[in-house]
């Protein structure tokens, strides 16, 4: 699989965020976005998830082995998007339930223990420090397996064992093939490319 992205450009709000970025991303490879505040590198993530329009260029996966890129893609933004009501486990077996495309996955006990989380596996989410909520927001990507990770500060509230736990998950990711793009102001490790954004004039 190959991830490209030819003469990218993104207007929001009558401004111009990015225009004519480009990139090339092959499996196993990662490629870290950095850049200060307001540089664009959440507004390139949300793009590569269709989440937003191009006002320019283009973006293509190949090959795609069925449905569209986004359905291909784990996105996980700044918001951990889980339900407070519903335990840890309840919010990862909704969401492997809806998002399964065929891919499989981890169960979700695994992926909880993968990110050192099992202890709280019943526990309702609004009881969760923010660093547990980010780990399990960060399951998901385990419990159902999609080649094309989009990571949006992914290290954010994890202690240093779980940005560690964190590493360890990447890696291997990467070691099967699988692909990452990282937007993040920390350092993550990773091997690979780096695009670095700054903020136009």
């Amino acid at each position: 699989m190959r991830l490209s992205g030819s003469r990218l450009t993104v207007e929001r709000g009558g401004r111009i965020v990015f225009s004519n970025l480009s990139f090339g991303l092959d499996a196993g490879g990662s490629l870290t976005v950095t850049g200060p505040n307001g540089a664009g590198k959440s507004t390139l993530l949300r793009a590569l998830a269709g989440l937003l329009p191009l006002s320019g260029g283009t973006i293509s996966c190949t090959p795609l082995s069925g449905g569209t890129l986004a359905e291909q893609a784990h996105y996980v933004g700044h918001a951990d998007a889980l339900k407070n009501l519903l335990t840890v486990t309840e919010n990862l077996q909704f969401l492997a339930a809806m998002l399964d495309a065929g891919y499989g996955g981890m169960p979700v006990e695994t992926a909880l223990a993968e990110l050192g989380l099992s202890h709280a596996a019943d526990l309702p989410v609004a009881y969760l420090s923010a660093g547990q909520k980010r780990r399990a927001a960060l399951a998901k990507l385990l419990v159902v397996k999609r080649p094309l990770w989009l990571l949006d500060e992914p290290l954010t509230a994890l202690d240093a064992a779980s940005q560690a736990r964190m590493a360890k998950v990447m890696a291997a990711h990467l070691a099967h093939g699988g692909m990452i793009v990282a937007a993040t102001h920390a350092k993550l490790g990773l091997p690979g490319q780096e695009l670095r954004l700054g903020v136009l004039a």
